[in-house]
């Protein structure tokens, strides 16, 4: 039978409130008697309800997080932050999965608010504002990470995306590529649409207008990246070198270059975005521009507490990406 309050109470000899305010740390009651009532309660085998914790302090200690894919490893990456530093600051987390589905993703958020957590953190989020308006009176902090568009809810972090694309380009502008190609992501990924304008101010920066032939579509994982690879494989003129939208991508695309008879960096230079922990044991290692991945799990934890502690100076963060250039471009071997 599970220990109760009133047990330990009997069995310290105390009332049942000093009890009670004693196990919530209470200025009320005198430290050697909290010392010894947590002893009795440790002996006891007692263990605190949680329910009746959240009803006393009108907190759950809950966090909901909602990813679009828990196999991406970018996403691995930042709700291994959320989860450190949630833990680190006594809170749970709740971890749900949307597939990148809006409809899946909004009834992940009413059942998380059915929950009763306390805030919550989209990851790449893909549910517009008025949907979320429409459907749920969210009166808990929302904090969005990655794929932040005009509509958005909530507060936000995100990486300099434009910056990012632009960073990505002007390296293999700078090895002499022009014939440089771009697999885009899903085109309702707002941080998709960001990167590709990064790579296209960076050729025009050049004296060079955006070739629509060699702008082509991936789904944000290898297989797209394969496809989409395949496609400019298939063209007239191949490109020399291409910019992925993200480091899945670009394993697709390398992978379709390897199969087409191609050698990195040597035939084909290739990019990605992201900087996932398996980037430098590719085979070349991939240059790719890095995401603060850890800091943005852990800076959105700590704004949705500052929210929750009534913070009003709690603003969006935008954080600087940076390029990683490791042994998968090179200058083309011939100029086109």
């Amino acid at each position: 039978m599970a220990v109760s309050i009133k047990d330990i109470a009997r069995a310290a000899q105390v009332s049942y409130s000093t009890v009670s305010r004693a196990l919530n740390d209470s200025p009320l009651v005198k430290a050697e008697t909290k010392e010894r009532i947590r002893q009795v309660a440790a002996e006891m085998g007692y263990l605190p309800s949680a329910v009746a914790r959240s009803l006393v302090m009108r907190r759950t200690q809950t966090i909901g997080v909602v990813v679009s894919t828990i196999t991406d490893l970018f996403f691995a990456e930042v709700i291994h932050a959320i989860e450190e530093t949630a833990l680190r600051c006594r809170y749970n987390v709740i971890l749900t999965n949307s597939g990148g589905d809006p409809q899946r993703e909004l009834a992940a958020i009413r059942a998380l608010c059915e929950r009763r957590v306390d805030g919550m953190i989209l990851v790449s989020g893909c549910s517009r504002r008025k949907d979320l308006c429409a459907e749920h009176k969210l009166d808990i902090p929302m904090v969005i990470i990655n794929n932040v568009h005009q509509e958005h809810l909530g507060y936000s972090i995100e990486v300099d995306n434009i910056g990012g694309g632009r960073q990505a380009t002007l390296h293999l502008l700078e090895l002499g590529h022009r014939r440089i190609a771009h697999i885009a992501g899903p085109s309702r990924e707002w941080d998709s649409v960001e990167r590709q304008q990064g790579y296209e101010q960076a050729l025009q920066a050049y004296g060079l207008e955006p070739d629509p032939m060699l702008i082509t579509r991936g789904n944000s994982r290898p297989r797209g990246g394969i496809e989409a690879m395949e496609r400019l494989l298939a063209l007239p003129v191949r490109p020399t070198a291409i910019f992925c939208y993200n480091d899945a991508t670009a394993i697709g695309a390398m992978r379709a270059a390897y199969a087409a008879g191609l050698r990195i960096p040597q035939d084909l230079s290739v990019v990605g975005f992201d900087d996932i922990d398996l980037a430098p044991y590719l085979e070349p290692p991939l240059t790719t521009v890095a995401q603060p991945k850890r800091e943005m799990g852990a800076r959105a934890v700590e704004m949705v507490l500052a929210l929750l502690s009534g913070d009003q100076q709690v603003e969006d963060c935008v954080l600087p990406s940076r390029l990683v250039i490791r042994g998968s471009t090179m200058p083309p071997r011939i100029i086109v």
